[in-house]
């Protein structure tokens, strides 16, 4: 079989189309770039080759991008043999472009959606057959040409050739780490960050009534246990509330009944304050944490006090824990049991329902997060045995992996001989 990608039309030149398309020239591919009019679409090639932020290491590949609109250029898909959607999050309108794209591609083309959690039966419902085994999902993180993280996602009927020539075309090609995962809502990364981010909000009474600062709990969980140094509020106001509030209602609707994430959808009331008065984050400057500039010119820290409703002057915290300190009983280690720990514990639960391995589980978290460890090989760092004390000594139901490491002759998830434990309690060799 062939497995060269030589062409790529990507529709919506959006941020997430347009570092696509980006991308794909940068490696010599034959690109089309679609939106709603030509004014949309230059724009996005624009974009790519903004002198402060460019999205190309090789600006003169820009001439391997043709633009288009959606009325005019539709057709013009038949010459490509990857169609890429990356339009709204809007599953009206994605199901509108796949029926599109059905009526011009070329036979045999492979047709993705770029969506970060609608599942992929809910875009295709009702489409032909001749669809159903050329399409999946190929989920780039933002920006693209940063991170490493590409989620492949194919639907019940997708052939097999078709993701062996994706992927090998992401990894070989587009240079990115692929993780294979179910077609379930928010795929891997987003439905164990996103229960990570929702958590921790919800935990921020608690570390309040413990008199935590917001600049304490970010350094709580942050580099010391081996996450990004924005830490919880900073990546919040990376994201939005809005988005966050968006992603909520998402999961409300698709969750699981019993899914232990659906306790934490809803923003707790301090933060829903500040999204129904527009105090979102960076966009609308400023949410958690914001800039001011002083008379003199200088730049000057401020952070948002949730229970006066105050901006103050931000002080830098430094804090002397580690992932250990999670498993003692002091209110900086149940802080961090309550929101990390628990996060580990979610992820472990999770398998075999949105991806068959831990590995596929652990490489989502540290190339879509930037999480030093996933949460498998944390596990590991932990120990797992002492783990599932705590969960004992808690009354908390044991997840599913935990229960199978539990069960099993092996007291860790990942072997010293390049293996990780199956969901038969066995080590199987890391591909």
């Amino acid at each position: 079989m062939n497995k060269q990608i030589n062409s790529i039309a990507v529709l919506g030149a959006g941020t997430m189309g347009a570092g696509i398309a980006a991308l794909a020239a940068d490696k010599n591919c034959k690109v089309l770039l679609l939106d709603i009019s030509n004014e949309a679409a230059n724009k996005g090639k624009e974009n790519i080759i903004n002198p402060k932020r460019p999205m190309m290491s090789n600006l003169e590949n820009i001439k391997y991008i043709n633009v288009g609109s959606f009325e005019n250029d539709f057709y013009r898909i038949a010459e490509y043999d990857w169609i890429c959607e990356a339009v709204v999050e809007n599953l009206d309108i994605k199901k509108k472009i796949f029926s599109k794209i059905e009526k011009y591609r070329k036979r045999n083309s492979i047709v993705s959606s770029n969506t970060s959690g609608i599942p992929l039966k809910e875009i295709t419902r009702g489409m032909p057959e001749s669809l159903l085994k050329d399409v999946c999902i190929t989920h780039f993180f933002n920006p693209v040409n940063v991170m490493k993280l590409c989620e492949l996602i194919p639907s019940k009927k997708t052939s097999v050739e078709v993701i062996d020539k994706i992927s090998f075309f992401l990894e070989n090609i587009l240079q990115k780490g692929v993780v294979y995962g179910k077609d379930t809502v928010n795929f891997i990364g987003n439905r164990i960050g996103c229960f990570f981010m929702l958590k921790g909000l919800h935990e921020g009474l608690y570390a309040r009534n413990n008199n935590f600062s917001i600049e304490k709990s970010d350094a709580l969980l942050s580099k010391p246990i081996g996450l990004p140094p924005t830490g919880l509020y900073g990546l919040i106001d990376l994201i939005g509330l809005d988005v966050m509030y968006s992603v909520g209602k998402n999961l409300e609707t698709n969750l699981p009944e019993k899914d232990l994430g659906l306790a934490f959808v809803t923003l707790p009331d301090a933060e829903l304050k500040l999204y129904e008065k527009g105090q979102l984050g960076r966009k609308t400057g400023g949410g958690f944490y914001r800039i001011k500039i002083n008379t003199a010119g200088d730049k000057l820290k401020e952070v948002y006090d949730l229970k006066a409703e105050v901006w103050k002057q931000s002080k830098l915290e430094t804090v002397d824990y580690n992932l250990d300190t999670m498993l003692e009983d002091s209110p900086e280690g149940m802080y961090i049991w309550n929101v990390m720990g628990m996060s580990l514990l979610y992820a472990a639960d999770l398998i075999p329902e949105i991806a068959d391995d831990i590995v596929n589980i652990d490489n989502a978290m540290k190339w879509g997060f930037a999480w030093r460890k996933g949460p498998f090989e944390i596990l590991d760092q932990l120990n797992p045995i002492k783990v599932l004390r705590k969960c004992e000594s808690l009354q908390i139901k044991i997840p599913k992996m935990l229960q199978i490491l539990r069960d099993s002759s092996h007291k860790t998830f990942y072997s010293d001989n390049q293996e990780f434990l199956n969901l038969n309690g066995e080590y199987e060799k890391i591909k």
